[in-house]
């Protein structure tokens, strides 16, 4: 099976190495480095239904990168797009689903899936709109974060609430629903209000017994800032 590692302190690299005959496949432009055994081909993964599905729920390339070990093992540097950190997560006991952009790469082993979401999550969370991206399979699976990520328990009767714009991937047995409020109380369009006053923001309730990695950065503010910034 490959073998994935980071490397790097600020804006890593994901490090796989693949033995002869094993292959993975990353996000398109992902690849940085390559040793000459392998090979890199642009395909459209699980098919042209598949490709499209993901393209509307997690923001992908319609092609993928696909690197195999042909002419014998060799190691390659991938990276994501926005700076920050990685993560890998084994899958198989656990499966997990994948924020908006934060799929890096995966053991060909592993297949994305999309599934639906409900309507409050689909309208409001960014997360895929009426669907979402879960992994299915054996192997491993690279995601990134925007600025650094920090893993975090969801325990029973300790339910989580995490800003919308944090949130990277989360144990697929973990029950969650959007809000527009930490609050309890002042309906939906009260709330709703509140939020964009107190610049509360989305939020999502995690509960039951699983893990979630958050990242410290807003991709979306940070854009919005950057391009004010352009606008001086």
């Amino acid at each position: 099976m490959p073998v994935f590692s980071i490397t790097g302190d600020i804006d890593p690299f994901l490090h796989v190495s693949l033995a002869h005959g094993e292959k993975i496949y990353c996000e398109s432009d992902a690849m940085v480095m390559m040793e000459a055994g392998l090979d890199l081909k642009g395909k459209i993964t699980g098919g042209l239904g598949a490709a499209l599905m993901r393209r509307f729920a997690n923001g992908e390339s319609f092609f993928q990168q696909h690197i195999e070990a042909v002419r014998s093992g060799g190691d390659c540097l991938l990276a994501p797009r926005l700076p920050g950190a990685m993560q890998v997560l084994d899958v198989g006991a656990r499966q997990y689903l994948l924020s908006d952009g934060a799929f890096v790469a995966a053991s060909d082993k592993v297949e994305l899936k999309v599934r639906t979401q409900s309507l409050g999550n689909a309208l409001f969370a960014q997360s895929g709109g009426f669907f979402i991206t879960e992994t299915a399979g054996v192997g491993q699976v690279a995601v990134s974060g925007f600025g650094a990520i920090s893993q975090l328990e969801v325990t029973p009767g300790n339910d989580m609430i995490i800003d919308n714009a944090h949130v990277v991937a989360w144990d697929s047995s973990l029950r969650y629903e959007i809000s527009v409020t930490t609050g309890s109380s002042g309906g939906f369009l009260g709330n709703l209000v509140n939020s964009q006053t107190s610049g509360e923001g989305m939020v999502l309730r995690f509960s039951g017994q699983g893990k979630i990695l958050i990242c410290s950065r807003n991709r979306a503010a940070f854009q919005l800032w950057a391009q004010r910034g352009a606008q001086q």
